[in-house]
């Protein structure tokens, strides 16, 4: 008979996530291990949710208009998985993941655009946030009525730490990228800063840690070292790793898309298998891979919705497919729309419910074509197009401007 899992990181989410040594907010190769596994363990780590707690489960999104971005996100961590060496693969299963007992919630929202904004910042500027509520494997909130799924749970970081070498890389490629346009809102990319950092047991030597803050890269957006977004919790992936020794790192929130996922506080199982000589064996690939696990929400019928690579005033690019997805998206919401719902309930929607986005096609220039597709079944009344236009209107329970900051 097997042994429960070892739980080898707690966490205590009545107490601040800066006063537990547990967590960090940054990538730095010298922020040292907090406990270690061998190759083949079972292993359970608690993880408080990215914002450290910034976000309560209440009716307002002054919340997330005032929440401190510097301080994303709050890693588990870092675990040494020991006997690796420079040169070998790191395979990781995914084998659970839960809310923590008794904060079986989570939370989506809409960045301001003045503090981070999101892929359609220009279209909703303002600040909005949705609270879900979890039954088992069933997510539904009070924000957005008519809705219930099955989510599709991940950890939202689970990646390794870089080298110093890999480090410099990143830091370089986004001053490039921000100097060619340092004004913009929001920013093209953020740079090591020492406001908001957290950097684990480190914090005990101020002097040690506002030098690794100096040169230490934010933990968003994804890199060489992974952040992921698989189709199903119990996926497995294979990491390469950068430093002497082995360091994964964890976050966990349930899938998203656009402007942030339902990030939970939570629980995962994991399982490392240890691949000597990986890089040689996967032919030195830059990023790591990852193989769907069997779990996964079962849905038969879609709305999926078309955008091409042409712009707002009518103008034609080339093989866009940043704006073909975008007009996708705004196509998705306009439509929802027509049922009560306003632009900002459909897209915290789409940034949380199992929907899929596809690229389809690059074939016929000039227009790349991408789609965007939403389970019909997740809506407890009939959302398929109808002749005459649309009966069902709902009624929302909780008004717009309660979800939506104020300014």
């Amino acid at each position: 008979m097997k042994q429960s899992p070892r739980t080898l990181i707690s966490v205590d989410l009545t107490k601040s996530a800066r006063s537990q040594p547990v967590h960090h907010n940054r990538w730095h190769p010298d922020i040292p291990p907090v406990a270690s596994v061998h190759p083949g363990e079972v292993f359970r780590v608690e993880c408080v949710d990215c914002m450290g707690g910034q976000i309560g489960n209440n009716d307002s999104a002054d919340d997330v208009l005032n929440v401190d971005l510097s301080q994303v996100h709050y890693l588990s961590g870092p675990i040494q998985v020991e006997g690796t060496e420079p040169g070998d693969y790191l395979e990781v299963e995914i084998l659970e993941i839960q809310p923590l007992q008794g904060h079986e919630w989570g939370f989506s929202g809409i960045f301001d655009v003045k503090n981070g904004g999101g892929f359609l910042y220009d279209y909703f500027p303002r600040a909005a946030k949705a609270i879900w509520d979890f039954e088992g494997i069933y997510a539904s909130s009070r924000h957005i009525p008519g809705v219930r799924f099955a989510g599709l749970v991940h950890p939202g970081v689970l990646a390794t730490a870089p080298s110093q070498e890999l480090l410099n890389k990143w830091n370089h490629r986004k001053a490039d990228l921000l100097a060619t346009d340092r004004d913009r809102v929001p920013a093209l990319a953020y740079l090591p800063d020492e406001k908001g950092s957290f950097l684990g047991a480190l914090e005990n030597n101020p002097a040690v840690a506002r030098r690794i803050a100096a040169e230490a890269a934010r933990s968003a957006p994804p890199r060489e070292n992974c952040d992921i977004c698989p189709e199903d919790q119990r996926s497995g992936f294979q990491f390469m790793y950068w430093g002497q020794i082995c360091l994964l790192e964890i976050c966990i929130f349930p899938k998203g898309m656009f402007c942030g996922e339902i990030e939970m506080a939570g629980a995962i199982t994991l399982k490392t298998k240890l691949i000597k000589g990986g890089m040689a064996l996967h032919g030195n690939l830059r990023n790591p891979i990852f193989m769907p696990g069997p779990v996964e929400p079962r849905f038969s019928r879609y709305i999926s919705f078309q955008g091409i690579s042409v712009d707002e005033q009518g103008i034609q690019h080339h093989l866009d497919a940043t704006l073909s997805y975008k007009h996708a998206v705004l196509n998705c919401i306009d439509y929802f729309k027509r049922f009560g719902y306003t632009g900002e309930q459909i897209y915290l929607l789409l940034s949380s419910c199992p929907c899929k986005g596809k690229v389809n096609a690059f074939v016929d220039v000039p227009n790349a074509c991408c789609y965007i597709s939403i389970p019909t079944e997740i809506f407890d009344f009939d959302v398929t197009p109808k002749d005459g236009g649309h009966v069902v209107k709902i009624t929302t329970n909780c008004p717009d401007q309660a979800v939506t900051a104020k300014l």
